[in-house]
């Protein structure tokens, strides 16, 4: 019994492992800078799904796993569009979904900005030919950001929220 608990001690039970992306790294830290400079506190995000294939929702969680952790950058993601600086509108808004994304774009206290995620956010996608499809988010609310892919990569959420974040310190 004693050699079972001295080998438990003498071995790691895990091993340390870096597995941090240097890109998100240096563009998180920029991005802290910049909301602190803008905002002087975190900046709030409210996710809405129009009708999307849920890839972009993946990823944006995947930001706030702990492998990213987008936390210790100043971002957080809060639950009502009344507590959100940003929305992060995803997938091409269905007709069921046009009047709802209005009332959560009213309901988000200004100064306010809209981010569409996503190729089907942007500009439809390969819905953008469907009876079922109203249009990209930009045909129902105005859009200051559109961040491309399909889905976009955490990163690529990073630096696009980066430049928003420059161009409303200007």
């Amino acid at each position: 019994m004693n050699a079972f608990f001295r080998k438990l001690i003498q071995k790691p039970l895990s091993e340390k492992v870096e597995a941090k992306d240097p890109d998100f790294e240096f563009y998180g830290n920029q991005l802290k800078k910049e909301i602190n400079s803008v905002f002087k506190r975190s900046l709030a995000i409210r996710e809405v799904d129009c009708g999307s294939d849920n890839a972009a929702e993946i990823e944006i969680n995947n930001l706030s796993s702990p492998y990213y952790d987008v936390e210790r950058f100043g971002v957080t993601f809060v639950a009502s569009p009344r507590h959100a600086d940003v929305l992060f509108v995803t997938g091409a808004v269905t007709h069921n979904m046009k009047y709802a994304l209005k009332k959560v774009y009213d309901a988000a206290p200004s100064p306010k900005f809209v981010v569409a995620v996503g190729d089907e956010a942007c500009n439809g996608g390969i819905f953008k030919d469907s009876y079922a499809i109203y249009g990209p988010v930009s045909s129902v609310i105005p859009v200051d950001m559109e961040i491309l892919g399909n889905p976009p990569e955490p990163v690529e959420m990073i630096k696009g929220l980066l430049v928003l974040m420059e161009k409303a310190g200007r």
